[in-house]
């Protein structure tokens, strides 16, 4: 298994359309997740970075497919996040577009990274999403963040909501996990590093 050198990381682009997307030999690990599940602390939490990946004041504020290129091996690919109320009807179409521009073309996902909320049952755009990543049949992992919120008694109960929730295969992978704590980091690791 290869190791990736997380110090090593750049912003590399925001692509606003299709045609801005990388295509590239080089794989791609896709994070998606809803707006204020802590996706970009996610990211920062695996690349030991405060902020990385820029974590917003307010939901809702990446609007664009950003890339980051983690040691010349593996592009993290961070998707808008999604399901903020505030966000106006032309926002959210324009985000639709983009996704399932995203989704639609081949190649450009090497690993899905789906991020949802381990205190909570996943939301109705929770389930599209894992079924975008179904129907683009690359390899998901869910990491269940926030895990530091729960009590020892939740956690076997809320990931199994959360596996059939999203009526999630056997094979696809949930790691509990805290962006704040840094529980699951290296267990997230492990799974992206299969793939670089």
């Amino acid at each position: 298994m290869t190791s990736l050198n997380t110090n090593k990381a750049e912003f590399i682009k925001s692509a606003a359309s299709a045609s801005d997307f990388i295509r590239s030999e080089i794989p791609a690990i896709v994070f998606s997740g809803k707006s204020n599940v802590g996706k970009s602390s996610v990211i920062n939490r695996l690349l030991c970075r405060k902020n990385f990946a820029r974590v917003g004041q307010s939901p809702g504020k990446t609007i664009h497919v950003n890339y980051f290129l983690i040691d010349e091996k593996a592009y993290f690919v961070d998707l808008p996040g999604y399901g903020y109320a505030k966000v106006s009807r032309s926002e959210k179409e324009r985000w639709g577009k983009l996704m399932e521009s995203f989704f639609a073309a081949e190649g450009l996902i090497t690993l899905g990274v789906m991020i949802v909320d381990s205190r909570h049952k996943p939301t109705a755009d929770d389930v599209t999403m894992a079924q975008w990543f179904a129907a683009a049949e690359c390899p998901l992992v869910i990491v269940a963040n926030k895990a530091d919120k729960l009590k020892k008694s939740e956690i076997e109960p809320n990931l199994a909501l959360i596996r059939t929730t999203l009526s999630l295969p056997y094979e696809v992978p949930v790691v509990l996990f805290s962006a704040e704590k840094g529980t699951g980091r290296d267990a997230l690791m492990t799974e992206i590093l299969k793939y670089v």
